[in-house]
């Protein structure tokens, strides 16, 4: 290990890595109940998602330990799944196998771009009013899905959205939404208090008192919408992996317009790029890993193993594989090598044997991880400046926000916030301070509304 992970040139040593490599793992295992949710709502099959989920994870965190000796886990992303979910299988009207190959292809331009230097370059191309504008917009969408998971937010002809009413479906659906605002207020409190695996702990909480509300009579499952919420003790079905495993690669191209998937892509590409290199800079800045001048080391490995991830998560049935802020928990505890990564990877592979009981968290559950972890992308928005020399950044951001939830779609937003940004400051007289690069973007995403 020594040999391997160069641990006391780190100043650490086995057991604090071990222990580091769980806190890991505690902190983003939710992402095991909330996954296979939100891909299931494709038509995917949810065992097979967690399943790949599990493969995935363990294949990016473990190329991230061996690569780059660092302690960063990996796994499949939110946000980009919601994007994969809501937005290219919801409203654009593909198939999962359609959005998938999306993600293989961006996979593997990441593994060419780790290769050079132009992943930099496309990041530094993008104003930082911009990027931190994306995380807080992906928040809210996240939240907004949560919300609506929960059973809180429902239709209304006349207001779009409106709150549930808790009296007059109280046994079904009222118990549930109850049920999630007290989840996401346990997960609040224990995370406040630093509880390791809090957002863990609020999920299987959530659970527990709807098995105890369905015990007592208080919720009432009809078999047609609402089921039992007691969990079904069998072996996993390692089998079902075969129902997502390479249909990536049975595409019907017939139907689905070149320029259209082209679009998908790119907005896999855009939304992971920034979030992966955001979250490592984030991440190495709290554990001390950047040089001088505020560069990681070892970035080159790191997006790469990345990069495998998001291909590799794609052949398995999983949306993107990226590398997930929650890592800095284990920084916290201690991790500062690779070795940190693999335990967190080891605790993954064996998370399938465990398949059945997340499978069989309902969706309320969940809700509260999605709203809470809205709440941390949406922290970000304290790092955007809204005084009134910089109102060219901070508009564009401001749309870039409100686009995502409003518009039900992350690529929107994006697109909104690349567009105006670039529009305000040419129209402003700050064409200078705008990258070349940004007018590319600005482009392509006009073409995009005239054509589609």
């Amino acid at each position: 290990m020594e040999k391997i992970f160069k641990l006391k040139e780190r100043n650490t040593d086995f057991k604090t890595e071990v222990m580091a490599g769980i806190t890991t793992f505690m902190t983003m295992a939710y992402i095991l109940a909330v996954n296979p949710n939100i891909l299931g709502d494709t038509g995917m099959d949810r065992t097979a998602v967690l399943l790949a989920t599990c493969l995935a994870s363990f294949i990016g965190t473990a190329c991230m330990a061996f690569m780059a000796n660092l302690p960063f886990a990996l796994s499949a992303g939110m946000g980009l799944n919601a994007y994969m979910a809501y937005t290219v299988c919801g409203s654009m009207g593909y198939s999962w196998h359609v959005a998938l190959l999306a993600v293989f292809i961006e996979g593997i331009i990441f593994i060419v771009l780790s290769l050079t230097k132009v992943r930099e370059a496309i990041f530094d191309c993008i104003p930082l009013s911009l990027k931190r504008a994306v995380s807080v917009g992906i928040g809210l969408f996240i939240a907004f899905i949560g919300l609506q998971n929960a059973g809180l937010v429902v239709q209304d002809n006349s207001t779009l959205v409106k709150i549930i009413s808790f009296k007059d479906h109280f046994t079904t659906s009222g118990i549930c939404a109850l049920l999630a605002v007290i989840g996401a207020l346990l997960i609040a409190i224990l995370y406040t208090k630093k509880v390791p695996g809090s957002i863990l702990i609020g999920i299987f909480g959530t659970w527990i008192l709807g098995m105890i509300c369905q015990g007592i009579g208080l919720y009432k499952p009809d078999n047609t919408a609402y089921f039992s919420l007691l969990p079904s003790f069998e072996m996993t079905d390692f089998s079902s992996l075969g129902k997502t495993f390479g249909k990536c690669f049975s595409v019907d191209f017939d139907s689905v317009g070149i320029f259209n998937f082209i679009v998908v892509i790119f907005a896999f590409l855009f939304v992971d790029m920034f979030d992966t290199l955001g979250t490592l800079i984030g991440v190495s800045t709290k554990a001390g890993m950047l040089d001088e001048e505020g560069k990681l080391p070892a970035i080159k490995p790191a997006l790469m193993a990345d990069a495998i991830a998001t291909s590799a998560g794609a052949v398995l049935g999983t949306s993107t594989t990226t590398t997930f802020v929650e890592s800095a928990a284990g920084v916290g505890a201690g991790g500062r090598t690779g070795l940190t990564a693999l335990t967190t990877s080891v605790l993954f592979l064996i998370s399938m044997l465990l398949a059945p009981i997340f499978i069989a968290i309902p969706s309320f559950a969940t809700a509260p991880a999605l709203i809470f972890v809205g709440f941390l992308m949406f922290s970000t928005i304290t790092e955007i400046k809204f005084d009134d020399e910089s109102f060219t950044d901070a508009i564009p951001a401001y749309l870039c926000i409100i686009a995502m939830p409003l518009f039900y779609s992350i690529s929107e937003g994006i697109s909104i916030g690349v567009i105006s940004y670039v529009i305000i400051n040419l129209i402003c007289g700050k064409a200078k301070k705008v990258n070349p690069l940004m007018y590319v973007l600005a482009v392509l995403f006009v073409l995009k509304y005239i054509f589609l």
